[in-house]
């Protein structure tokens, strides 16, 4: 099983996370790539980091929104939200190429990934992104994202290896669906409760909704928010959950 974070989501002067810590507790690291967070001096601290940690690199790619921090949704044209996804990509890979090391997938953040969970043409713009990048450096690049999603349907229609994803510090609803950030239960931030979740989606594959009910999830890498209160605190509790539940932890695409 994988464990992931969102990271270098600082900006400028202001700084979100204690990145530093979280990269020695996860496997993989979703990086800000500067559309919704993160300037160029954070990408280069964080894939440094990351490097050092020997932790897998992920382009978090965004809409163009550094004051919603990306969760707000956005009507982009395909093309230009296809574009607006291979600069990102770009952007990341050259400075982990820096370190020795490349991007190996790609995450949509905030907005953009509830969008390309039912978004087709959005989903499809994605996609080709990943798809044009990977073809033109020869930088074979995985797509993480939530199950039965568009998105995951579309790069698998084109030949991505996909990747399946699910949140031990979000609540979800009986649809197996994430709930609105704004909805009670949104945020799952008690200690116990995220360890429990943890190991209930990597051993059982399923969890339990805001109305008690449960649905299966079936994933291959489980994230904790690096903005989520208590982010460090949380991330230790899960990767010491999971490794004594005799859960085996690692990158996807190291």
């Amino acid at each position: 099983m994988d464990l992931n974070a969102d990271v270098g989501e600082s900006f400028g002067l202001w700084t979100l996370g204690d990145d530093d810590t979280l990269l020695s507790l996860v496997t993989s690291a979703n990086v800000a790539c500067g559309f919704h967070a993160g300037d160029p001096s954070t990408l280069r601290r964080t894939t440094e980091r990351a490097a050092t940690c020997g932790v897998s690199v992920g382009a978090q790619v965004s809409y163009r929104d550094l004051v919603g921090f990306g969760r707000r949704f956005m009507d982009v044209r395909p093309r230009e939200l296809r574009d607006d996804i291979v600069y990102q990509i770009g952007a990341l890979d050259a400075f982990t190429r820096l370190t020795g090391r490349r991007v190996t997938y790609v995450k949509p953040h905030g907005a953009l990934y509830h969008a390309v969970v039912q978004h087709e043409e959005q989903a499809a713009a994605v996609v080709g992104a990943v798809t044009a990048y990977a073809h033109a450096t020869g930088n074979e690049l995985a797509l993480l994202g939530q199950p039965g999603s568009a998105l995951l349907t579309a790069a698998e229609k084109a030949g991505l290896r996909t990747v399946r994803e699910a949140f031990a510090d979000r609540g979800y609803d009986t649809f197996g669906q994430l709930l609105p950030r704004d909805a009670p239960g949104a945020l799952v931030t008690d200690l116990a409760a995220v360890a429990e979740r943890a190991v209930r989606m990597a051993v059982k594959g399923e969890v339990a909704t805001d109305d008690g009910s449960v649905v299966l999830v079936s994933t291959e890498s489980i994230c904790v928010h690096g903005d989520t209160p208590g982010a460090v605190e949380i991330a230790r509790t899960v990767r010491t959950a999971l490794e004594q539940a005799g859960v085996e932890l690692s990158p996807f695409a190291p």
